[in-house]
């Protein structure tokens, strides 16, 4: 079966179950401009995990931080946090909360500007500058990048790498950063499966206002929040680790091994739409080694592509994308090239 969803805008800078283990976290009061924000330890129950799930929330910190991290807390919730090199080192306190609040840290550039359109050079000056007032401001280095607006390619890819950290993009956008309502943004989160990513922002009201219900339906589909894996990318146990008897990538429910005749699922998501270019995202379930056939339609072209090794037919519209070891969900940019309307039509996807 081959699905596919449309979204459009994109994450600006102004907008992005239960624990398994028991949290023990000395209550902190932080203070974040006027508010002090109480961040008090309270052990979560011992309910089942099925699966994990990354929730992650960009653009922080902001002056609203504290209150996420209340909302977290109350609903026994850890989370990752991909904050901004000059937001962290305007506000080092938030930062150092969320660290005290157990929330896992990541670099999200350092003033959330289109990254691949730097220099090598520039890359590795922002990336470095931002892990270097994360360090200062909570002691801890990040595992973890998360590109601007999702924009990537390999050089940034290269540059994150080499500063040990592992890109992470998404597989679930929540919309909240294009203003979806409270129940929006609780339906979009109800598509998250075992080992996938959700984006979402601090800062928004909604997004806060919708945690609660979030936790409700990840409760009863026995999906907790986990950490995200700096070697997969994908979300585990909060140690680490897979919950026992589930598979780390594949969404709960979905077979270990691929269903008969190597046949595979491919599900295409557009996260992010400027007026010239758009991203796709790609999921696949039924098997890791996996092979997946795309086709665009003309005068749109990729002009960049991650997380699989691509090849082209001779037209140079039909993309044949193939598993890399960087997990079950991979993306590419297209151009419009005047062509605004058109997807990209998947058309195959094959395992072995």
């Amino acid at each position: 079966m081959i699905s596919s969803t449309g979204g459009s805008g994109h994450p600006s800078r102004s907008r992005a179950s239960r624990l398994t283990v028991r949290l023990a976290v000395l209550a902190t009061t932080v203070a974040l401009g006027a508010v002090g924000v109480a961040v008090s330890a309270t052990p979560s129950s011992a309910a089942a995990c099925n699966g994990y799930v990354g929730l992650t929330f960009d653009d922080g910190p902001t002056g609203s931080t504290g209150a996420l991290l209340n909302v977290l807390r109350a609903n026994n919730v850890r989370a990752t946090m991909f904050n901004v090199g000059q937001n962290v080192q305007g506000n080092p306190s938030a930062a150092r909360a969320q660290v005290d609040a157990g929330m896992w840290i990541g670099n999200h550039s350092w003033n959330h500007a289109h990254m691949t359109s730097m220099g090598q050079s520039q890359m590795q000056s922002d990336l470095s500058q931002t892990n270097s007032a994360i360090q200062s401001a909570t002691g801890v280095r990040p595992q973890l990048f998360r590109p601007p607006y999702g924009e990537t390619n390999s050089t940034l890819q290269s540059v994150a790498s080499s500063l040990g950290m592992r890109q992470v993009i998404w597989d679930v956008d929540s919309q909240d950063w294009n203003g979806a309502s409270v129940s929006q943004i609780v339906s979009n989160a109800g598509r998250l499966q075992n080992g996938q990513v959700i984006l979402m922002h601090d800062g928004i009201q909604n997004t806060r206002d919708a945690i609660p219900q979030i936790m409700a339906n990840l409760n009863s589909r026995g999906l907790c929040p986990g950490m995200i894996s700096p070697s997969t990318g994908r979300a585990v146990a909060p140690d680490g680790t897979p919950p026992t008897g589930t598979p780390t990538t594949p969404p709960t429910g979905t077979p270990t091994t691929p269903p008969a005749g190597g046949g595979c699922t491919a599900t295409a998501t557009y996260p992010n739409v400027w007026g010239d270019r758009y991203n796709t995202s790609v999921t696949v379930q039924g098997g890791s080694n996996w092979t997946v056939v795309v086709a665009l339609t003309a005068p749109q072209r990729v002009n960049t592509t991650w997380n699989g090794t691509p090849s082209w037919d001779s037209s140079g519209y039909v993309m044949t994308m193939r598993s890399n070891g960087s997990g079950n969900t991979f993306g590419f940019t297209t151009m419009m090239n005047g062509n605004s309307s058109a997807r990209p039509q998947i058309r195959s996807c094959t395992t072995g």
